[in-house]
């Protein structure tokens, strides 16, 4: 047994529970392929200062979670603890946004990286599928990117999530809700760092799930009473839209999300069967994250749903994802002579785009077909001197039991036509 274990708060995907993760992130993934957006990946990990100034200096994110280190040459670099600031960083590195064709559409997958105390459903090694919309300032734009979550969601056969929905306000309306928020702030009972918080960004304390401050958070002014004309237009265009396109939503007030970057629009997916991580995902619009890093001035909206937790919720819901079986065909060879032919027709099963395994290391029979059980194969290829001697293999229908014998070349058209 090895002496080294993965660390803590991480894991190790294999198979066979991999291919449930494969299957979330291929479904999350659909949608988006159909609606324009195209792949971006980008490394894992980035200058400190990308996260500081995008996610926000006074967030848990930044201040608790961020893995930061110190190169040989002196760079500070951290491990990405979440997609957007690196997607759009990227696109300026790039310039995508001088190609003419705004909004420029985005998703990605991969692995992100927060200290956090492990517990079901939040690790320090967590996966995500996300999207970004990046230059355009359209409340479809806002509309669309939540209809996809949902339509993602519901094609893996998830029913019991919810969609909250809230607006954060902009430019011109959030530094009066800022100021009354921070007023009402400094009467309570808070302690040293929540009252830093507060100072550098009042709303963040409105996220403190502990039920002290919460307590203290009662009579706290809405965000909702203090939007400009603009804001309350744009947000009900977005409400309007989902409830025309029959996606359903609840307005929550008090979601202000964990990033510092977000405007208007902000939306979380959540499910009651994940006990306190009960946020499968979510997102919103950031209007003004371009020019916090250096770009210029680019309307934006995404979201990043995470794949662990989408697990989670189906376990909880019941929900089994059919899976394809990953060997259709497995071939057990009897001889030498026939390792060399049920080789080259696994070779060529594989070739017309058939699943196809081999039993190697030389086994016999009774060994090599306890494989092929063990390999989910619905058919079996089984040859030996006599059946080559006569130009056949014989095919065994691992459900049913039956087995025949079938020209050796003929097989890929006989296997084709029993798994039609």
């Amino acid at each position: 047994m090895s002496t080294f274990q993965a660390p803590k708060g991480t894991y190790d995907l294999l198979p066979p529970d991999s291919a449930r993760y494969l299957a979330v992130r291929e479904a999350i993934a659909a949608p988006l392929k159909r609606s324009g957006y195209g792949y971006i990946e980008t490394p894992g990990f980035e200058n400190v200062e990308l996260f500081a100034r995008g996610v926000g200096e006074s967030t848990d994110i930044v201040t608790k979670e961020m893995y930061a280190f110190e190169t040989k040459g002196g760079d500070r670099l951290a491990l990405r603890p979440e997609g957007t600031a690196s997607v759009l960083r990227a696109s300026l590195e790039a310039n995508l946004h001088k190609a003419g064709n705004l909004p420029v559409k985005l998703w990605y997958s991969g692995s992100y990286y927060r200290y956090e105390r492990p517990q079901k459903g939040r690790y320090r090694h967590f996966s995500q599928v996300g999207a970004e919309a990046i230059g355009a300032e359209d409340p479809a734009l806002d509309a669309e990117l939540i209809i996809l979550a949902n339509d993602a969601y519901r094609s893996l056969g998830l029913r019991n999530f919810r969609i909250l929905l809230n607006s954060l306000g902009d430019k011109e309306c959030r530094p009066v809700y800022r100021e009354a928020l921070q007023s009402f702030l400094r009467g309570l009972d808070l302690d040293e760092e929540t009252i830093r918080r507060a100072e550098i960004n009042p709303l963040r304390v409105l996220d403190d799930k502990r039920p002290d401050v919460q307590k203290q958070l009662t009579g706290a002014p809405v965000l909702r009473d203090y939007l400009c004309d603009a804001c309350k237009a744009y947000h009900e265009e977005v409400r309007a839209l989902l409830t025309a396109e029959g996606v359903a939503f609840e307005d929550d007030e008090k979601l202000v999300r964990g990033l510092d970057y977000y405007t208007r629009t902000t939306f979380e997916f959540v499910h009651d069967g994940l006990g306190s991580q009960s946020a499968v995902g979510g997102g919103g619009r950031y209007d003004g994250l371009s020019e916090m890093i250096g770009g210029p001035a680019l309307p934006s909206v995404g979201w990043a749903l995470g794949v662990d937790r989408t697990v989670l919720a189906l376990e909880a819901e019941g929900v089994a994802l059919e899976l394809p079986s990953s060997t259709s065909v497995f071939a057990v060879p009897l001889g030498e002579e026939a390792r060399r032919v049920l080789f080259a027709k696994v070779t060529e099963l594989r070739r017309a785009g058939i699943a196809a395994d081999f039993s190697f290391g030389g086994k016999g029979l009774k060994g090599a077909m306890k494989n092929a059980n063990r390999s989910g194969a619905r058919f079996t290829l089984v040859a030996g001197e006599r059946d080559l001697a006569e130009g056949v293999v014989q095919l065994k229908d691992m459900e049913s039991g039956e087995q025949g014998p079938v020209a050796l070349d003929a097989v890929v058209d006989a296997v084709r036509e029993r798994l039609a």
